[in-house]
C-alpha cells in the first residue's frame, strides 16, 4: 500500500523538476527507501493504463508487485512501487 500522502510528495517533487532523470530517481529512492521507483518513457507504458497523476514533464503510474508479474494498478491499497514515465515534449512543426 502507498498513502495518498507519499503520491501527492513524490508527484511535488518530480513537478519542482519539471520532470525526471536518473537523479531525481535516485532522490527519491534515498528518501523513500522502502518504495520501488522505477523511470522510463511514457510511451512504454501500454495505451490503457492512466497515470494516477499527470505532471509537466512525466506521468505517475502505481505499480502492483503482488503477483509474478508486475502490473500497473490504480489502487493505492494494491501498489508496491512508483513509475515515472517521462513525457517527451513534442517538436513544434
Amino acid at each position: 500500500m502507498i498513502a495518498a500522502q507519499t503520491i501527492d510528495a513524490v508527484a511535488a517533487r518530480v513537478g519542482e523538476e519539471g520532470g525526471v532523470d536518473e537523479a531525481m530517481v535516485m532522490a527519491l529512492r534515498a528518501h523513500w527507501p522502502d518504495l520501488h521507483f522505477t523511470w522510463c518513457f511514457d510511451d512504454d507504458v501500454g495505451e490503457r493504463d492512466a497515470p494516477v497523476r499527470e505532471l509537466k514533464g512525466a506521468n505517475i503510474y502505481l505499480v502492483d508487485g503482488s503477483a509474478h508479474c508486475l502490473s500497473i494498478t490504480a489502487d493505492p491499497a494494491r501498489a508496491t512501487g512508483i513509475l515515472i514515465a517521462e513525457v517527451e515534449a513534442e517538436a513544434d512543426q
